[in-house]
């Protein structure tokens, strides 16, 4: 019946699946299961895995895979990111972010006038960090998954075999990337017949996919898989075999804090995005009386929440980066008493652009938007919350060729023209700068929060240097405004950070206009859309009920599953 109900939904003729092996679960505490995910397949990939007896993070890996072969602009094996996991009843954190190659140098994107060569770093084989998704995957699920690796890779195998239906937006981002790619990468080798209702099949993939199954996570690193990479990036980038084999995901200790009545458990260092996202709900908080009355995201309101953002990012650029190559003072930056001291300096009458600390050289948004989150509960109360990416759209628009599957553009996130002068040495931003075995600074926020030690929400997205902004506002309007989950997600958001100074963006899903424009244009503001509406995929559990939901302004999927 699983296989019949994949090939109904996915247009595709699937071969008959092979019954996956059930075991004896645990006593449940939820009245069921639930996903929040990018698209039907992976929730049909999810639904198949709890109906075998797995787990939250057995059906994590499952999407996961799955997002590679239906979501290949986003979904990867040829990525990396973040997992934060909550599993019989402890907190984990997962860092499967990419790293820079041992070859790579601080300098390598720029000519010998020190101008960056334009593309290089986020175009073609010398964009590539090396990848750790799957590695990410098969230690998340070697550590806390019930069901045999196989299993897990199952679902995704067939549907690079058998094929899915192309969703229209996917063909509209494939068009986009392939004039970014045209002439510089095998992209369109292997994309050029990915069209809106087509019935698109990956055959080197599913052998790649069938090898890891086989194998295990390391035969990406070790065996035929990292064969091909290598002689991928030969003459090209700056990959090796040996870079491969010495990728190891890292398990780290998650951020928490106490916020709300909640505890907040999200993402440390190498991403950005956690501490920025503590920073904002406590700011908040400690400004209550500011914020009491005011109506949400109305000029005011907007105003004092850019306040706040100004100083997370300012932190962000001066202190924040790959935490096995800098002590980052993470404490510090999350410490109630500085966060009050902080928050004591928003005023609702300051000036547009005031910043108490002064920012390094460079831009502080260098992330791209395209990036995939889902969440997960299952009925035993265990949670993942997972963000993934190759970067950019596509990533580097580079095929491994008889892997079928696309590299990463990760290398585009370091600071690719550091700067000189008395800022340098010091800047956040040089911080961020291209080192050997370097991961670099991430805004993905994958985050939990608990009551009474249980799950009660599971949130992440997309969005670069958006995913903290986002996420906060959602959460916002969750426990602050009582909202319910979809209204909550349809709320109208907005984005502001240190630089461009007085700038908010709007989404063009929910845009800033008439009087409310007026009004921040009359502060100082300039107003500014941004091409990315954001893609929040979020599991409220309210007592021992699990509500998802998916954002409006994507095809997401949330669903139950008893």
């Amino acid at each position: 019946m699983a296989s019949a109900l994949l090939a109904v939904l996915s247009g595709g003729a699937f071969s008959p699946a092979p019954a996956l092996a059930k075991t004896p679960p645990p006593k449940a505490v939820l009245d069921a299961s639930a996903v929040a995910v990018p698209d039907r397949y992976s929730a049909d990939a999810a639904q198949q895995i709890f109906a075998a007896g797995g787990n939250a993070v057995d059906a994590a890996v499952a999407i996961a895979f799955t997002l590679a072969v239906t979501r290949p602009d986003a979904g990867n094996i040829g990525g990396g990111g973040f997992m934060t996991v909550f599993m019989d009843g402890k907190p984990y954190f997962l860092d499967y972010r990419e790293r820079a190659p041992q070859q790579a140098t601080r300098g390598m994107y720029v000519d010998d006038k020190g101008n960056l060569v334009p593309g290089m770093s986020a175009v073609g084989h010398r964009a590539v960090g090396v990848p750790g998704t799957v590695d990410g995957m098969w230690e998340a699920q070697r550590r806390f998954g019930k069901l045999k690796w196989k299993q897990v890779l199952a679902p995704a195998i067939r549907y690079a075999t058998d094929g899915f239906t192309v969703d229209p937006s996917l063909q509209q981002r494939r068009d986009a990337a392939a004039k970014n790619f045209a002439g510089k990468t095998n992209f369109d080798a292997y994309f050029s017949s990915l069209k809106a209702g087509a019935t698109f099949r990956q055959p080197e993939l599913a052998q790649t996919l069938s090898r890891i199954a086989g194998d295990g996570g390391r035969e990406f690193y070790e065996g035929r898989t990292a064969d091909l990479i290598a002689q991928q990036m030969y003459g090209h980038g700056l990959i090796t075999k040996q870079d491969l084999v010495q990728y190891k995901a890292v398990w780290r200790q998650p951020l928490s804090a106490d916020w709300n009545g909640y505890r907040v458990i999200t993402a440390p260092p190498p991403s950005s995005g956690g501490i920025g996202l503590i920073q904002m709900l406590k700011m908040r908080a400690d400004l209550k009386q500011a914020f009491d009355g005011l109506e949400l995201n109305s000029a005011p309101y907007i105003h004092l929440i850019a306040q706040i953002e100004d100083r997370v990012f300012a932190d962000r650029q001066q202190y924040l980066a790959d935490p096995d190559s800098y002590k980052v003072p993470t404490d510090k930056l999350i410490d109630d008493a500085y966060l009050a001291q902080r928050a004591d300096e928003v005023k609702p009458d300051e000036m547009p652009g005031a910043a108490p600390v002064k920012p390094g050289l460079g831009d502080t948004m260098p992330e791209k938007a395209q990036t995939t989150h889902f969440s997960v509960v299952d009925k035993w109360g265990n949670a993942v919350s997972n963000t993934y990416t190759l970067n950019g759209d596509f990533g580097a628009g580079v095929v491994v060729d008889g892997g079928g599957f696309l590299l990463n553009d990760a290398m585009d996130d370091f600071v690719t023209r550091p700067g000189s002068g008395s800022a340098a040495d010091t800047s956040g931003v040089e911080l961020n700068t291209i080192a050997p075995g370097r991961r670099p600074l991430s805004s993905m926020t994958p985050t939990l929060l608990l009551k009474d030690d249980r799950v009660a929400l599971v949130i992440g997205t997309p969005g670069g240097s958006r995913i903290l902004t986002s996420i906060f506002q959602v959460m916002t309007n969750l426990y602050d405004f009582n909202m319910t989950p979809t209204d909550a997600l349809a709320a109208m958001r907005f984005h502001h950070q240190l630089l461009p100074q007085k700038t908010i963006y709007f989404e063009p899903f929910h845009p800033v206009s008439g009087e409310l424009a007026e009004q921040l244009k009359a502060m100082g503001y300039t107003l500014e859309e941004q091409s990315f509406n954001g893609d929040v995929q979020m599991i409220r559990v309210e007592g021992t009920t699990p509500e998802p939901a998916a954002d409006p302004r994507g095809v997401g999927v949330g669903r139950v599953m008893r």
